[in-house]
């Protein structure tokens, strides 16, 4: 009994036991600080909520590793950048440039905001058309005797 409890507790906790390489981590630290400062300026593909250099993900890892390999080939940041934008497009950036084709998420969430003030504005004022009620001829005589203190039928 013992040693089949052993054993379905190591099939458990066979998945836990396997090994990942660590990220390689260069020794130069002029070298990791312009990694990060480069990698907080990308997103992360896999996670796209996730700055590259926050992110744990096995592709964030490669491109990490790319980035680094780079700069120790001697490319500038805006080269890097370049490189990354040409293979991954505006969308590995998290400010990505004006232009054309980024034209709507730039301005996207405005137009959203005024859209729904609209909405809502529409809305109020239907609900007041809706509330106000049209007193007859008899009515509005009767509430304007009441209002005067005589009361007339």
């Amino acid at each position: 009994m013992k040693l089949l409890a052993c054993l379905l507790a190591a099939l458990l906790c066979a998945p836990l036991l396997q090994a990942r390489e660590a990220p390689l981590v260069a020794v130069d630290e002029n070298v990791e600080r312009r990694l990060n400062a480069i990698a907080e300026e990308l997103r992360c593909l896999v996670c796209q909520n996730e700055s590259l250099a926050a992110s744990r993900a096995e592709l964030a890892l490669d491109l990490k590793r790319e980035v680094r390999e780079q700069i120790k080939a001697g490319k500038t940041d805006a080269e890097i950048r370049d490189f990354m934008v040409k293979r991954y497009g505006d969308f590995v950036l998290y400010r990505p440039p004006l232009k054309e084709s980024t034209l709507l998420l730039w301005i996207g969430p405005f137009v959203l905001l005024v859209a729904g003030f609209a909405v809502v504005a529409i809305f109020v004022r239907r609900r007041r058309a809706a509330q106000a009620v049209a007193l007859s001829p008899d009515d509005e005589r009767r509430a304007d005797a009441l209002l005067k203190g005589s009361e007339q039928p």
